[in-house]
């Protein structure tokens, strides 16, 4: 998958998440709105409240993108029959979708009204979806293959040096200690070669692949580091949140709650 198409399918869950949010708060509004006393009189109470046919609906469906986002990305991640199933990478972007689409449902299945135990559920799933977008950051920032590996330090600096003597041969340019400094007289030097406008395009993202790893080496350790303690507070976030949901489910369906079934 290129990059451009990567961007696409990026900008697509993006846009599905906000359409979610922006139409379903525009088609309940005047609903949720409303006082919580008085929304019994409302003529979309039937429909929209928590146990209503879309309000319920919302929260079966919001709740199977989470488990579905979560427990297919574990699967490619760790067990080796679904290695082989497409880029890492690209199932990590669908399980940061998923999990970012299902709470937009659940907050919705729930009107905006939560307390007791379902509220520790949903502020664990705040707390999750806020933990996944600063992970998503964290991840970014740690070189790896394109089938999602994490590399080392001394493959880090390999692919650095690859670079510098693939510079050196072609433009006979030393940009083995790039930096802010010398890129400018570097980039001035190149243009006195007179490139033609697609090479002298080569040229400028050569370099700028090569500032962007020399500082991936130089803060690699910290977000390593970093990395790992986020680890510690997403995991226990999730598993509360879905121990939580599952005794939901569980006293929803005790309680003799049903959607379309």
């Amino acid at each position: 998958m290129t990059q451009t198409v990567h961007r696409i399918y990026i900008s697509v869950y993006v846009l599905l998440v906000i359409t979610a949010f922006l139409g379903l708060g525009y088609y309940g509004f005047s609903f949720y709105n409303l006082p919580i006393e008085e929304r019994f009189f409302s003529p979309d109470y039937a429909l929209l409240k928590p146990s209503g046919l879309l309000g319920h609906g919302l929260g079966i469906i919001g709740s199977l993108l989470i488990v579905i986002g979560v427990f297919s990305y574990m699967a490619r991640k760790r067990l080796k029959f679904f290695s082989r199933w497409g880029v890492l990478k690209y199932w990590l972007e669908f399980h940061i979708f998923l999990c970012a689409l299902g709470p937009v449902l659940i907050l919705f299945h729930t009107s905006f009204k939560f307390g007791g135990i379902v509220s520790v559920s949903f502020w664990s799933l705040v707390a999750v979806v806020a933990s996944g977008v600063a992970g998503r950051f964290i991840y970014l920032q740690i070189p790896r293959t394109i089938e999602g590996r994490e590399l080392s330090l001394h493959e880090v600096e390999e692919i650095k040096d690859q670079l510098v003597i693939a510079f050196k041969d072609k433009y006979n340019i030393d940009i083995s200690d790039l930096n802010s400094e010398n890129t400018i007289a570097i980039e001035s030097e190149i243009k006195a070669r007179n490139l033609s406008r697609n090479e002298y395009k080569k040229v400028k993202q050569l370099i700028k692949s090569q500032r962007k790893l020399v500082k991936r080496i130089e803060r690699l350790d910290f977000m390593q580091n970093i990395f790992k303690y986020w680890h510690v507070a997403h995991l226990p976030f999730a598993l509360i949140m879905l121990i939580v949901m599952i005794i939901h489910v569980i006293v929803v369906l005790t309680m003799g709650y049903k959607w379309i079934f």
